[in-house]
């Protein structure tokens, strides 16, 4: 059957793009790109909008823990609805609560005076759209590749995530510094709109209606089954739990103070962020030509660096020197997000992506809200510099007990990738994320995946 792109016989074909990047991977990608121009400028603008209401340390916690808790509690009841329903509705719906969430934050500090309960609510709001959205958006990633592209297709998607993250970041805290958060957050609503229209226009013609299951808890099961038979899956989702919680505690929390009180405010930790953003182009752009044999070892190895940022933090580091680390960080987290996404496409079945990346996020963000509730008391009892280095060394300490994990020394990539039949039609051979992802990193809160 020939594909519905093709062009028509004898006529000259023009490659504007590779061959295995269809219409639904470019607006998929194109769609990831202005979401992360917004959002990486909002993360930085809802922590300085705690700190200019007169917030506290442990207040900008509070707003960090807010995000991330609905997560924890609906991450695996959207990964389910995400491989019943069809998936770019799931996603659209989500970008949607997104939007008018970050619109409301956006008014609230704009009008002057918000109160902390009420950024805390409208974050929580959004991090509801954002626990249906990553299953969702992964699963679909994930669904839409198949054959040797799979490792390249990955890492551009990544590439151009992360990309946009560096603009973001950078913007952004040019933009608190000049026209204060509040236009930040509302430049992030706009953005979730533009992504949400983009996916609305996903081409779903070809998709097979999905065969009824037994219900919401019997999908939960198959899941939970597919994880826990998986030694290497259950062990870096463990892991992740950790990484995560205290790299995003650091980040959300004592990044922003170490930057008003050392560094010169929010430019600078804008800054430094966008040297990570840079690095994990720079993983990216690697990982286009490596396929390293060993995916899990290598991409284990990879997550050592991590501990690096918390440690330019804790002692502090002037910004030249964090923008180092961070640029180390992100190439290192970059390796590890792509090998990680080539393993579970070639390991879980396709009907099965969204429920197995919804408790690969649970597991990764469920000791999240507990960190950043827990960094302002830490830092009182033990103080930053401290808490800082504990976070480090977490880091290195469970990443090498994942490596006494035979499974992960031993995974090794197939010959070509599982072929998968795609969710989605893409021209010619189909191939086309936080895990993370969704892209992104443990710097941002994604999974082990994304």
């Amino acid at each position: 059957m020939s594909s519905p792109f093709a062009a028509p016989p004898g006529s000259p074909v023009r490659r504007r793009r590779p061959s295995w990047a269809g219409r639904n991977y470019t607006l998929l990608t194109s769609a990831a790109v202005v979401t992360n121009l917004g959002s990486h400028g909002a993360t930085i603008a809802a922590a300085f909008a705690v700190l200019e209401a007169g917030g506290s340390g442990g207040d900008v916690g509070l707003v960090a823990a807010a995000r991330t808790l609905p997560l924890v509690l609906f991450l695996l009841i959207g990964g389910a609805i995400a491989d019943r329903l069809p998936r770019h509705r799931v996603m659209v719906a989500a970008n949607t609560l997104n939007c008018v969430s970050q619109a409301g934050f956006a008014v609230l500090v704009l009008a002057g005076d918000p109160q902390l309960w009420q950024m805390m609510l409208l974050t929580a709001l959004c991090g509801t759209g954002t626990a249906f959205f990553n299953p969702a958006a992964e699963g679909m990633l994930l669904s839409t590749v198949s054959g040797e592209h799979a490792n390249r297709a990955f890492a551009l998607f990544r590439m151009a995530m992360n990309g946009a993250g560096i603009g973001g970041a950078a913007l952004g805290g040019a933009m608190i510094a000049v026209m204060g958060p509040g236009w930040v957050l509302a430049v992030d609503a706009a953005a979730f709109a533009i992504a949400g229209a983009l996916r609305a226009f996903l081409d779903v013609s070809h998709v097979n209606d999905r065969a009824p299951g037994g219900g919401l808890l019997a999908d939960l099961r198959e899941g939970w089954v597919e994880v826990r038979t998986r030694p290497w899956l259950w062990s870096i989702v463990l892991q992740f739990s950790v990484v995560v919680a205290v790299v995003g505690a650091a980040d959300a929390v004592y990044g922003p103070l170490v930057a008003r009180d050392h560094l010169g405010g929010p430019a600078p930790w804008g800054l430094a962020l966008a040297f990570f953003g840079v690095g994990t182009i720079a993983g990216a752009f690697l990982m286009m030509a490596w396929k390293p044999r060993r995916l899990l070892l290598v991409g284990t190895l990879c997550v050592f660096p991590l501990a690096l940022p918390s440690a330019g933090l804790a002692v502090p580091l002037p910004v030249w020197g964090l923008c180092v680390v961070m640029f180390v960080s992100g190439a290192a987290i970059e390796v590890f997000g792509v090998n990680w996404m080539t393993t579970m496409h070639q390991e879980i079945p396709e009907e099965k992506f969204s429920r197995v990346s919804a408790y690969d996020w649970f597991g990764s963000v469920s000791m999240l809200p507990l960190a950043t509730t827990l960094a302002g008391p830490a830092e009182s009892a033990f103080g930053r510099s401290t808490a800082l280095w504990g976070s480090a060394a977490l880091v290195v300490l469970v990443t090498a007990l994942v490596l006494l994990v035979p499974d992960v020394r031993r995974m090794t990539r197939a010959p070509h990738t599982k072929t998968t039949t795609p969710t989605f039609p893409t021209p010619t051979p189909s191939t086309p994320t936080p895990s993370s992802p969704t892209p992104s990193s443990p710097t941002n809160s994604s999974p082990a995946g994304v």
